[in-house]
């Protein structure tokens, strides 16, 4: 399984952005998944369904299944979060796994930058960032620069640079 991150600060289009790459890596005949980091209060669970009441009661880990799809919560009852090396352990292999976030993972990464940005680049401290999606005509890089708005442009460099 091939690894790449969709990085960059909150804002600036990783998601827009993963909406348009996961379809056009499938239409070139890969098969795609993602990994979301997500902040510390995020809960998919809902008060009063069976499910949360399962995990109040102290269960560590509830798996939820429908004939449409199953979801698998686990308490980090230690207080610590998962390492992206774990996470990736429980995702059933595909060509090429998607990352949005995890950004002080070590693990080869697409930068979205844009000029509206509140920080520096990630690049300019990130090593392993490989390039920078961007609609951006200021940005001063060596990296190779990707147009933000064509997703064709960034599935074929993911391509190129992972397969």
């Amino acid at each position: 399984m091939k690894v790449i991150g969709i990085s960059g600060w909150s804002g600036n289009g990783k998601t827009t952005l993963l909406e348009r790459l996961i379809p056009a890596l499938i239409a070139k005949g890969y098969s795609v998944s993602t990994l979301k980091h997500a902040h510390h209060r995020f809960d998919i669970d809902k008060p009063g369904k069976d499910s949360f009441r399962h995990r109040e009661a102290g269960a560590r880990e509830v798996l939820i299944s429908s004939a449409n799809r199953w979801a698998l919560m686990h308490e980090n009852t230690n207080g610590e979060e998962a390492g992206i090396k774990e996470l990736i352990a429980k995702l059933e292999p595909v060509d090429i796994l998607l990352v949005e976030g995890f950004k002080k993972e070590n693990f080869p990464k697409i930068e979205v930058w844009r000029d509206e940005a509140d920080a520096p680049p990630l690049h300019l401290t990130d090593k392993t960032v490989i390039a920078v999606a961007t609609d951006s005509d200021n940005l001063k890089t060596t990296l190779p620069l990707l147009d933000l708005n064509a997703e064709e442009e960034v599935a074929d460099f993911i391509v190129e640079n992972l397969i």
